[in-house]
């Protein structure tokens, strides 16, 4: 976990948009990964231009011939401008990258940008670019990265009421433990809000398998692209799960919408592993809930539906 000076940058940062007039801790996470995404789009397109340069092989930036876009260009303009650039031309734009540029991009389209002023948006712009300086800095970086996501999210649990969103940390690892995850299993989360449970299998098999898993190029395509899915109904929760993956190297997970009860979920057999935490939000309409789940009992309980799911 990130501790010192990160954490109190995290604190500022949050405390930044509280004192801003965004209080509700899931659109401060929300806000923040979007920040990230526009961030994370401008250093992996350098990332891809200076290998293409190396390789001696062309790369189509995702910028051209709007490179006015790029995080490292525009945060050098005043606040008005930079905020009008952001609002107008960078949201639109991101919103309509559909999946050329991963998981994420497939849930903006209805993204929202609640940054209510200029300056708010620049003192965010400052803080999230220094925390980055910092991180980029350590020995372990992605690790670093992982954590510091994860401490946001956190943050949900602290609240209250959005509790419901965050299963304890050491509770998941117990449980990812106890289930002896392989190199070769397919694992899937059917309610996977936040994408923890994900995300600490992918932690799990990186302890366990370094070298089976990154050593071997058709393991690691296996992890960064069919390992793992979630499914959630939730597109706020669907983004940040994505970002929590990716964050943590997991750089193209099966993050979807999809209502794991109803007859649309046809991924019977699919998967060697299921790790959820099952929605305990109360009763159903027969009407919304998949005929095979009611054969094996015919109950409204969303507890016990997505029981029997995770055994059909």
């Amino acid at each position: 976990m990130i501790t010192g000076e990160l954490k109190n940058k995290v604190d500022k940062i949050w405390e930044i948009f509280w004192t801003g007039g965004l209080a509700n801790p899931l659109d401060v996470i929300e806000q923040l990964t979007y920040l990230m995404f526009v961030r994370d789009l401008d250093q992996i397109d350098q990332t891809r231009q200076r290998e293409s340069l190396m390789l001696s092989i062309p790369h189509k930036s995702v910028f051209q011939g709007k490179e006015q876009l790029k995080w490292s260009i525009f945060i050098h303009k005043s606040a008005e401008d930079m905020y009008k650039i952001m609002q107008a031309e960078v949201f639109p734009f991101i919103k309509q990258l559909n999946g050329n540029s991963g998981t994420y991009a497939k849930y903006m389209a209805d993204a929202i940008f609640k940054v209510p002023t200029p300056q708010l948006l620049e003192r965010l712009v400052t803080e999230l670019d220094e925390l980055y300086t910092q991180i980029d800095k350590m020995p372990d970086k992605q690790d670093a990265r992982g954590d510091l996501y994860e401490y946001m999210l956190s943050k949900l649990a602290q609240a209250g009421t959005n509790g419901q969103f965050r299963t304890p940390r050491h509770i998941i690892r117990m449980m990812v433990e106890l289930m002896d995850l392989q190199p070769g299993d397919t694992i899937c989360d059917p309610a996977c809000g936040t994408s923890g449970f994900l995300v600490a299998a992918g932690q799990y098999l990186k302890e366990k398998y370094l070298e089976d898993i990154f050593y071997n190029k058709e393991q690691k395509t296996h992890y960064d692209s069919t390992m793992f899915t979630g499914y959630d109904m939730d597109r706020t929760m669907l983004r940040i799960g994505a970002m929590n993956m990716m964050t943590h190297g997991i750089a193209n997970p099966n993050i979807a919408y999809k209502d794991s009860l109803s007859e649309q979920n046809t991924d019977s057999g699919k998967y060697t592993k299921i790790l959820a935490n099952p929605p305990f939000k109360g009763s159903l309409n027969y009407e919304g809930v998949s005929t095979d789940l009611l054969k094996v009992a015919k109950t409204k309980k969303t507890e016990l539906l997505f029981l029997i799911l995770f055994l059909l």
